[in-house]
């Protein structure tokens, strides 16, 4: 792979371990956030910085790339309970049109079980408490699936369940039939490479997952 993969959301988080995990395999990578431009300079690492929500930022992030890792995140905040959020919407509404203008087709994003039809799988008392905490984000995060969906892109949604700090395992379970979906525990390390792989092995296209333990 000559061309560099696009990983948005670069800087911390899964974003930030996925960004190691490509360099690792000697991929070439253009890391992109708003704070990229802090990021040491490593081998095969080209910083981008660039605000999700700026059309000229991501068109010049997407020149001449291979495929797009989106790992936006929020920080978790107080005024998440009230506040609607449109960032993930806002973005990947952005990210969608400058990718089909760039004739970059795969895009391998990270959204978060509950999420789209995975909300379904969850039990009454996840339901409430996941509404209570965190509903706004899963409600902007419902919006950017169902853009994803109806797009025209080789995507895949990935959806983690509860994130830990562990190292990677490499024994995460991909879940892709929606009675098989469930709640659980993995690590950001092992959904990183999930990510990266999904990118080279051209992973579950079309399809929406859930990734666990």
């Amino acid at each position: 792979m000559t061309q560099p993969i696009l990983i948005m959301g670069a800087t911390s988080g899964i974003g930030e371990l996925a960004v190691a995990e490509a360099l690792s395999r000697d991929l070439p990578v253009r890391a992109f956030a708003r704070s990229a431009g802090e990021m040491p300079p490593r081998p095969n690492l080209e910083l981008s910085p660039g605000d999700a929500r700026e059309r000229a930022d991501l068109a010049l992030a997407l020149e001449g790339v291979s495929a797009v890792i989106y790992a936006l995140g929020i920080k978790e905040r107080l005024a998440m309970l009230w506040e609607e959020e449109t960032l993930f919407s806002e973005s990947t509404a952005l990210l969608i049109e400058e990718m089909e203008k760039a004739g970059v087709t795969r895009l391998v994003a990270v959204t978060g079980f509950g999420a789209g039809r995975s909300r379904a799988a969850m039990s009454q008392v996840e339901k409430l408490g996941h509404r209570a905490i965190i509903g706004k984000p899963y409600a902007d995060k419902d919006r950017q699936e169902a853009l994803i969906t109806a797009s025209t892109l080789d995507w895949t949604i990935v959806r983690p369940v509860i994130l830990t700090k562990g190292v990677k395992s490499g024994r995460v379970q991909i879940l892709t039939e929606p009675r098989s979906w469930r709640n659980g525990l993995v690590s950001r390390a092992d959904v990183a490479a999930y990510l990266v792989d999904a990118v080279v092995e051209g992973l579950n296209i079309k399809q929406d997952v859930v990734l666990t333990r």
